[in-house]
């Protein structure tokens, strides 16, 4: 995730290596908790609610500063160190990056935290929300000793500005997720990356996904770009230099190079496992042939302008 800017909002998740516990002790637990205090110190993050289980985290957090990939290397790093010098240990504890969705606050926010809070029911690790420790949702409810840093008001004030009523009507509408086994949010998620009506992802669209070069090597606003597939790309190819010819195919492979905004790699491997270089080179080669030949370079003019329309 790099689409980041001054108030930002975000689901995070972010789990052990192998599925591995990266929490097995409730000093561990407390640490973590530490040090998502800690990253609202010192870079500005707001924490809107968090639940620890014992193979991975989620956070709903929210960035000032923009500045998402400073606070989670800060959450991570920290931990990690922490959990390794801990348990005599070396090596990676979480599994790759962590996982960030980019959502459209006023909407999803109230539903994302009920779903965060309802991970240890949905795990059968309790039957309550109210039974785990590790989370912000007794804080939510008015029954824990919370948090000073956590911000629970812009949640709660969307169920009502009273807090203690706000509080009450949160708990039940939290328990009603339990009993009618409520949707996962998540799964309207857009391109793996936005969380939003459509309005939204259209101006995510608009302000991330405009300098292909930059899209190119960022798989989160690759996957928002409205740019065609390489199905589309061989298919419309195909229709004006013949199907399953080796120019059409050659012409396919260029296009897919510079129009697509996939990687070498997918590219390659959509065309039979073709080699990244070997991918460049055709490219190199057939630009070279444009140079000398006017009549085909007008051709891939039009066949990029259909593509993109």
């Amino acid at each position: 995730m790099r689409i980041e800017y001054p108030g930002a909002f975000y689901h995070v998740t972010a789990r052990g290596n192998e599925r591995k516990a990266i929490f097995k002790a409730t000093e561990n637990y407390e640490k973590f908790i530490g040090y998502l205090e800690s990253a609202t110190e010192r870079y500005g993050a707001q924490i809107h609610c968090f639940c620890l289980m014992p193979n991975h985290y989620h956070l709903l957090l929210e960035t000032p500063r923009g500045n998402l990939h400073t606070i989670l290397h800060h959450l991570n790093t920290s931990y990690t160190n922490y959990f390794n010098a801990k348990a005599r240990r070396a090596g990676h504890l979480l599994q790759g990056r962590y996982h960030a969705i980019l959502v459209e606050k006023d909407s999803y926010a109230l539903e994302l935290s009920r779903y965060i809070h309802l991970n240890p029911v949905r795990a059968q690790l309790v039957r309550d929300p109210s039974e785990c420790p590790w989370s912000s949702y007794s804080a939510y409810v008015g029954t824990g000793k919370g948090w000073d840093w956590l911000e629970k008001k812009f949640i709660l004030s969307q169920i009502s500005p009273e807090e203690r009523r706000a509080q009450r009507e949160y708990e039940r509408y939290v328990k009603e997720g339990v009993r009618k086994e409520i949707g996962n949010p998540l799964d309207q998620v857009v391109g793996s990356t936005v969380l939003g009506s459509e309005g939204f992802v259209e101006w995510v669209r608009g302000r991330w996904v405009g300098k292909r070069g930059t899209s190119r090597d960022v798989p989160a606003l690759r996957r928002l770009a409205r740019w065609p597939d390489l199905s589309m790309i061989l298919r419309e190819t195909e229709k004006v230099f013949g199907g399953g010819t080796a120019e059409s195919r050659r012409v396919a492979l260029y296009l897919s190079h510079r129009i697509s905004g996939l990687s070498l790699r997918e590219i390659g491997r959509f065309f039979g496992r073709i080699s990244p270089s070997a991918v460049t080179q055709n490219s190199r080669r057939f630009e070279d042939q444009l140079k000398d030949d006017g009549g085909l370079s007008k051709r891939i003019d039009s066949l990029k302008k259909a593509l993109s329309e």
